[in-house]
């Protein structure tokens, strides 16, 4: 077995345990930077106390021994050769050391290796930063731990605070014109390259002549600066550039190196499991990490299928059904859960949410992780557990079932008018922009009854019927809604003028309540006339009940506890079937999807109708 799958077995665990504690995680995925980062880092540390070692000999025991008794020689012969054109001259070459200019360099070339080419060398442009980073934190120790006075002649700069050794000039010069020489003789193809590199090589020797002429550095000092130099792109090199680095890109094949391996340790299989994915959210990354963990669960029999613009999921869901798919997967949007959702309604196949649209409403109000891998870890260690749904239709929508939302008005302007690149771009605020332009809608007059009871006249601006509460951003303009209770929530949303966005914003960040659902508080904070007591725990205006347990328009109660026409600025109900007219074509939407214009609405819930794997919850 492969080095990679010997320790994808062992994290998976050979016992049918659970799973890993990362899920999709596996070490023949992994690229060693951690591992090569601890070697490097111990390298640099090896570096610098030899270094420090060699410096601390230089100035004490070895100072008496020849070649360190000659320096001072040097130095003098280095100030009898000035004139003004080999000064001129030094100045510019040691100026190629600057701290200034090596990190400029430094920077510019990384970007060119990054953006330039048609793949980005990523590998090259990290050697060039991390041995030039590493050559000036091993030079700091070394000044810090070496007090070694400048020459004794006249230096033609002024002396930097730090030690004479080593030449931090020196040192970055190597670090940074040898690297770029490392890389055109290894990464470039001509023959020219060998010229070109043999040219970088010498600017940091020119550099350590230099500082030597200006009378800031023995020789010793210089000889340590390329020492100090070199052995940073010795170390980084071997890290990141070596064709057995040991940092480096996982092989081609390791995903399916760790999926084999997670399924020969991840005991007995567990059956049939079919992914529902939207390509248009889903890169081939994720699904990796996916296939990843759905074998490290014990599901080898896996299918990914793709939807279509033709089918959004679920006559894919429904084919697996019939296949004998145990487990269903959907990883997408809003719009691609409620179609596979529809598909799975009464059928009792559990179904594992993992989000990867733009609202994941849905998920957010389950409180399922938004990362892939984690969600998809969590539904396959979690439970069953029983959800509502809305089932809906009208005037130009075929019946259809919702997970979380549906309305007319506002909201569905909003999404209408929100493109698929804005929502790429911005995310969900892309959704506010576009509500501000549907602000300038003129109001809706409609009409409603709830469970056969007797209509009610109203004017407002948005219409929700709601599976769940909370939507992007934490606001709830639906607070009281919860996807297992057996009813849907109404919400209707009529504000006028500053005073009522203002109450309207304050019920939309008001957040869930704790409390009982069902009879709602109004806009002054009251509750409705008379006593009466809805299945959820709140108050009716006439105190009745529906008989099928659901507020009916005699027992729901609304914002302001009002049941004429205009009741306030927002008004709550809850119903078990509700029918919905408008006196002209509104915009309507279905779980976040626009389903174009129309006069009707009728949704009732289907309580219990999907089953979805949950994360189990402590009591």
């Amino acid at each position: 077995m492969p080095t990679a799958a010997k320790g994808e077995a062992r994290a998976t665990g050979a016992t049918g345990s659970p799973g890993p504690r990362r899920p999709g995680r596996s070490p023949a995925l992994t690229s060693g930077a951690g591992r090569a980062a601890a070697r490097v880092g111990a390298f640099a540390i090896c570096q610098a106390a030899m270094m420090a070692g060699i410096g601390l000999l230089i100035t004490g025991p070895a100072r008496g021994l020849w070649p360190f008794t000659a320096e001072d020689a040097v130095n003098e012969t280095f100030e009898d050769l000035r004139n003004d054109g080999l000064t001129t001259v030094s100045t510019i070459v040691s100026g190629a050391g600057d701290t200034s200019t090596v990190v400029g360099i430094t920077i510019l070339c990384c970007l060119v290796l990054v953006l330039a080419p048609r793949l980005p060398r990523w590998r090259e442009a990290a050697f060039l930063a991390l041995a030039v980073s590493l050559q000036s934190q091993v030079f700091l120790i070394i000044t810090a731990s070496v007090d070694r006075t400048r020459p004794d002649v006249e230096r033609l700069d002024a002396s930097p605070p730090t030690s004479s050794y080593t030449s931090g000039h020196t040192g970055a010069a190597t670090a940074l014109y040898a690297g770029l020489a490392v890389l055109v003789l290894s990464r470039v193809r001509g023959p020219w390259r060998r010229v070109v590199a043999g040219l970088l090589l010498l600017i940091p020797l020119l550099v350590g002549l230099s500082r030597l002429y200006r009378g800031l550095h023995h020789p010793s000092d210089v000889v340590g600066g390329l020492l100090n130099g070199t052995l940073s792109l010795i170390f980084v090199g071997r890290a990141v550039l070596a064709d057995d680095a040991w940092a480096a890109p996982p092989p081609a094949d390791a995903v399916d190196i760790a999926v084999a391996a997670a399924e020969s340790g991840a005991g007995p299989s567990r059956g049939r499991a079919v992914v529902i994915v939207n390509p248009t959210v889903t890169d081939a990354a994720t699904r990796d990490r996916l296939r990843l963990v759905l074998a490290q669960h014990g599901y080898r029999e896996t299918e990914f299928v793709d939807t279509t613009a033709q089918d959004a999921g679920g006559g894919r869901t429904t084919e697996a059904v019939r296949g004998g798919a145990g487990l269903v997967v959907v990883c997408g949007g809003d719009g691609t859960v409620r179609a596979v959702a529809d598909a799975l309604a009464g059928t009792g196949v559990p179904l594992v949410l993992v989000p990867c649209g733009t609202g994941n409403l849905l998920a957010r109000n389950l409180g399922v992780p938004l990362d892939a891998a984690d969600a998809l870890a969590a539904g396959l260690t979690g439970v069953p557990h029983p959800l509502d749904l809305g089932r809906i239709e009208g005037d130009g929508i075929p019946t259809t079932h919702f997970t979380a939302m549906s309305g007319a008005g506002l909201d569905a302007a909003m999404l209408e008018g929100t493109s698929d690149r804005a929502k790429s771009a911005l995310g969900w605020p892309a959704y506010v922009l576009a509500g501000f332009t549907a602000l300038r809608a003129p109001r809706m007059r409609l009409a409603i009854t709830l469970d056969g009871g007797p209509e009610l006249r109203r004017t407002a601006r948005m219409v929700l019927i709601a599976n769940i509460g909370t939507v992007q951003g934490g606001a709830a303009p639906v607070p009281e809604a919860r996807p297992d209770d057996g009813l849907l929530d109404l919400a209707l949303f009529d504000p006028r003028g500053a005073g009522g966005w203002l109450r309207t914003a304050g019920v939309l960040l008001r957040g869930p309540s704790r409390g009982g659902k069902g009879g709602s508080t109004g806009r002054d904070g009251s509750t409705g006339p008379g006593g009466g007591t809805s299945p959820r725990g709140g108050t009716s205006p006439r105190g009745g009940t529906s008989p099928r347990g659901g507020t009916s328009p005699r027992g729901s109660t609304s914002r302001d506890g009002s049941t004429g026409p205009g009741g306030g600025p927002v008004e709550f109900f809850t119903f078990r079937r509700a029918d919905i007219a408008f006196t002209r074509p509104q915009p309507r939407e279905v779980d976040g999807d626009s389903v174009g214009p129309g006069r009707r609405i009728a949704a009732e819930v289907r309580p219990g109708a999907l089953t979805i794997l949950l994360p189990a919850r402590d009591s």
